[in-house]
């Protein structure tokens, strides 16, 4: 995440497309599971640099030691994609809205911006022992426009709790109607048939 700026009406912008007036209340990102395949493939770069030494002992232990260091460079750079991913995979709760970027790879990055009025529910899932043990699960999230899963999120109870909170903080849970939304459909008939009566 970007570090803290000041904008030129002296409020501090904590990202890129941060608003003037927005302040930002709560950042979480994905649990560091979501790097697991490019760790265990990361893994086999020194177990390949050191197959020379291994197939022909006669190289000698600088062979052993050069092919190690060029293993945990491949090992590294097979393991970078996924943790550039991680890294810079974020989810962003402001006053005003819900940002969630992702980041695949190097070169693909994805913004998703939702206001925080079009949030109806925000529930979790922890499904499997894997989860479980190692303390992650799902966000589910209903809104106006559809529903949001951001998977793989680190303590997903606290998570949604923190979410809940700023949101009825907000004002957005807990009124009988969200802020902006339309008059309830049995208003609207009342008023066409009184149009009519007259």
């Amino acid at each position: 995440m970007a570090k803290k700026k000041k904008s030129a009406s002296g409020h501090v912008k904590y990202f890129a497309d941060q608003f003037d007036d927005e302040e930002v209340l709560y950042v979480f990102r994905h649990h560091p599971i979501v790097m697991r395949k490019g760790l265990v493939f990361g893994m086999f770069g020194p177990l390949i640099g050191i197959l020379p030494s291994a197939i022909k002992p006669d190289l000698g232990f600088s062979a052993f030691f050069i092919g190690l260091a060029a293993g945990f460079l491949l090992g590294g750079l097979i393991f970078l994609p996924d943790w550039i991913g991680w890294r810079f995979s974020v989810f962003i709760v402001t006053d005003k809205r819900f940002l969630q970027i992702k980041q695949k790879g190097l070169f693909h990055r994805s913004v998703a911006d939702l206001q925080l009025n079009q949030i109806q529910s925000v529930n979790y899932e922890i499904a499997g022992f894997n989860e479980t043990l190692l303390g992650f699960g799902t966000i589910k999230m209903q809104t106006y426009v559809g529903d949001l899963d951001i998977k793989d999120v680190h303590h997903p109870a606290k998570t949604q709790k923190k979410l809940l909170t700023i949101l009825r903080e907000q004002g957005v849970i807990g009124s009988s109607y969200p802020a902006g939304s339309v008059q309830p459909i049995i208003q609207v008939n009342e008023e066409v048939q009184e149009a009519q009566e007259a």
